[in-house]
């Protein structure tokens, strides 16, 4: 078959590109974008994209600055793509149109409004479903699906009807919505930031540039903040409005700039992964700058030791704060095993001011929230920011402050507060500053 070129009269926004050439890369993928960003868009074009045969080539924008998309790898004889929303009257209004309107620029397109599907030259069909009647996808194969809002589908769409739908073709599938709190679309996004062929993108309004600045200003007035803050932010912690640590604290310490100079004492905190998804986290804080954060999953205590101990003596911090709840206590013995002096922080033992606080882990994120709001400067990753905001708080009958248990967050359906925990234990004691500073570097392996 001859190679066809086909133009599309559209340039994709910024953000647009950029996941479009991710999406190139990644089998699977989960984009948080906020409302009027274009989702469904640039989906509707990585649909017409994906069926075009191999040796097609598709151009989209003015002739002047086109970009090209070539389809690769095999071709099935009768390639199937969908993109499925909770209802297929949801579909309809929202992809529909656009589907059809940039499938008339292809060849020898043919249009079924019945069943909402478009026919390409090559045999190539690309069809709306609704997720309201799983069953009908069943028996299916799918070359590549876009599933829409997905948090509002019924719980096994995703994993015993569409992903299954998938495997004899290897095709891909791409999540897309905005947040509505911490549901099954937060646990995908927070489950692609930790696989290698998941792309896990996060595009708020302050990043994407397509609301205008005037815009934003009126949405800032008119809406509720933690309504704006969901919608045009992408906050999944947005509804809860009873967390410990505020929003603005969190979001602001992300977009500070570090001051050059730093004369502070350099603390590390280290949470050590108790079971499960629990992740052991090592960061390292300098003064009002979170300087850096290391992540391992399902790592044994002797490779987690191995790691701390290198990294204490490439950066040579003034303190190192492990929590021993769970098995911290075998990483603290195999430390001291190797000469390096550690401190054993249990969070649920005395407070250092027990008028004020249940225990030391409530004295310890109440610094930590006094810290972000602050000046505080710390990396823009999201994890952290989930981390920080989930718990919630309450006070005991004295009028005790207390922080919500790792056991009370997964009973909510909440991942560990790892990260957060891990920089908080760095509050655990007041560190005094050393003669000298130690080597501005990294951490020597951050994944």
């Amino acid at each position: 078959m001859p190679e066809r070129r086909v133009y599309f009269n559209y340039s994709p926004r910024p953000w647009q590109a950029q996941v479009l050439n991710r999406l190139a890369a990644h089998r699977f993928a989960v984009i948080v974008a906020h409302r009027r960003a274009g989702k469904t868009e640039v989906m509707t074009l990585r649909l017409l994209l994906a069926a075009m045969v191999a040796g097609a080539t598709a151009e989209i924008g003015p002739p002047a600055a086109k970009t090209q998309f070539q389809s690769a790898g095999r071709r099935h004889p009768a390639p199937l793509f969908a993109y499925i929303a909770p209802f297929l009257n949801q579909a309809r209004a929202v992809a529909w149109g656009r589907l059809k309107y940039y499938g008339r620029g292809l060849p020898e397109v043919r249009i079924n409004e019945t069943e909402a599907s478009l026919t390409l030259w090559n045999g190539a069909v690309i069809r709306l479903f609704g997720a309201d009647y799983p069953d009908r996808l069943r028996g299916l194969g799918f070359d590549g699906v876009v599933l829409d809002e997905v948090a509002q589908m019924k719980p096994d769409t995703w994993g015993a009807v569409v992903r299954p739908a998938l495997s004899d073709r290897r095709g891909w599938a791409v999540f897309i919505g905005t947040p509505k709190g911490q549901n099954v679309f937060h646990q995908l996004y927070t489950e692609a930031l930790a696989k290698e062929d998941w792309f896990a993108g996060l595009y708020p309004a302050d990043k994407t540039g397509v609301i205008p600045a005037d815009e934003i200003a009126s949405l800032l007035t008119d809406m509720p903040p933690d309504l704006y803050r969901q919608e045009y932010l992408c906050d999944f912690t947005a509804a809860n409005a009873d967390s410990f640590i505020d929003f603005v604290s969190v979001h602001e310490a992300a977009k500070r700039e570090a001051p050059v100079h730093n004369p502070a004492p350099l603390v590390f905190g280290l949470d050590v992964a108790r079971f499960g998804d629990d992740r052991t986290v090592l960061v390292r804080r300098r003064g009002r700058i979170l300087e850096d954060i290391l992540i391992r999953r399902g790592q044994d205590l002797m490779r987690t030791a191995a790691e701390v101990a290198e990294a204490i003596n490439w950066h040579k911090p003034q303190a190192v704060f492990v929590d021993v709840v769970g098995l911290g206590a075998g990483v603290v013995d195999r430390l001291r095993q190797l000469g390096h002096r550690v401190i054993g922080v249990n969070s649920g033992t005395k407070a250092m001011n027990p008028d004020k606080f249940v225990n030391l882990k409530a004295e310890m994120w109440s610094k930590m929230r006094d810290w972000l709001a602050e000046s505080a400067v710390m990396p823009d990753r999201q994890e952290l920011r989930d981390d920080l905001l989930a718990p919630r708080y309450d006070f005991d009958h004295s009028g005790r402050l207390k922080i919500e248990s790792k056991d009370d967050l997964k009973a909510r359906g909440l991942a560990s507060t790892d990260t957060a925990d891990a920089l908080a234990l760095t509050f655990a004691q007041p560190v005094a500053l050393a003669s000298r500073r130690p080597m501005e570097q990294k951490f020597y392996d951050r994944d």
